[in-house]
């Protein structure tokens, strides 16, 4: 298949947290001003993305207020956005109340938030990790969602690069290894081998935390939060907040033979 020779570029937001009022607060900041600001910033970039994708979290609480607060920030992006289910969301709601671009629906359950849509020749997948509220804070891929990985991880194919909210490899945190990621993240790392040459990354949130993990030549790579990031450092055996680190979002190229990723950090507003 002939490869894409245009570039293409894109922003990787998650963990943005919504709460009912533009006032709430978790782990002792108000996310919505963030939220607002990263808008702005990613509306004046210099060089504008193709797409915008939150890997999940978009609210806190699965409630009407948070979705449609989060709906009216989020629509005031000049690009087409995308939308990964976390675990404080449910799948439903995101159908209810985002806004996403043009997209190829892999379930109709509507309980699953599952698609692919292409730009320039790149085919774009995203995954529903969400399982029981028993597993939460894991992630688990189902049956269904691992025949979708093994129809599209195969030899032969366009660039393919794949979003999802969990973790996949450890990361060398005690905390973290022990309640963030997707529980059966070895048999889908498996089945992404045959893809590995054409794979671009796969994308995540959920650590609330910059982090590249490389496993058989395919890199995982996590986005921090819009407002707050976590530690994880090796001996962490509990959750702590990083109050030094700033909110931030990733902007990606993905040229024809490289792939490059940005970290870019802002100020919270005062």
């Amino acid at each position: 298949m002939e490869q894409p020779t245009e570039t293409v570029y894109f922003v990787h937001i998650s963990d943005s947290h919504f709460g009912p009022t533009a006032e709430y607060e978790r782990h002792g900041y108000q996310p919505q001003p963030c939220v607002e600001r990263a808008v702005e910033i990613i509306n004046n970039l210099p060089t504008r993305p193709d797409f915008v994708v939150h890997t999940g979290d978009i609210v806190t609480d699965p409630d009407e207020d948070s979705y449609r607060r989060a709906a009216a920030v989020f629509s005031q992006l000049q690009m087409p956005v995308y939308y990964v289910t976390g675990n404080h969301d449910r799948s439903r709601d995101i159908h209810q109340y985002m806004t996403m671009g043009p997209n190829q629906p892999l379930s109709a359950d509507p309980d699953v938030l599952s698609y692919t849509f292409a730009v320039k020749g790149h085919r774009f997948l995203v995954l529903d990790a969400r399982g029981p509220d028993e597993i939460d804070p894991h992630g688990l891929l189902s049956e269904a969602q691992m025949d979708v990985v093994r129809a599209e991880a195969t030899v032969v194919g366009p660039p393919l690069t794949i979003f999802m909210h969990y973790p996949v490899l450890p990361m060398n945190s005690i905390w973290m290894d022990l309640n963030m990621p997707v529980l059966n993240g070895a048999a889908f790392h498996q089945v992404l081998l045959p893809a590995r040459e054409r794979l671009r990354g796969v994308f995540y949130g959920h650590v609330h935390q910059s982090m590249q993990a490389v496993k058989d030549g395919i890199v995982y790579t996590a986005v921090p939060s819009l407002f707050s990031q976590f530690n994880a450092w090796p001996d962490d055996d509990f959750v702590r907040e990083d109050r030094d680190y700033l909110p931030g979002f990733n902007f990606v190229h993905l040229l024809p033979d490289q792939t490059i990723v940005h970290h870019h950090t802002f100020s919270r507003p005062v």
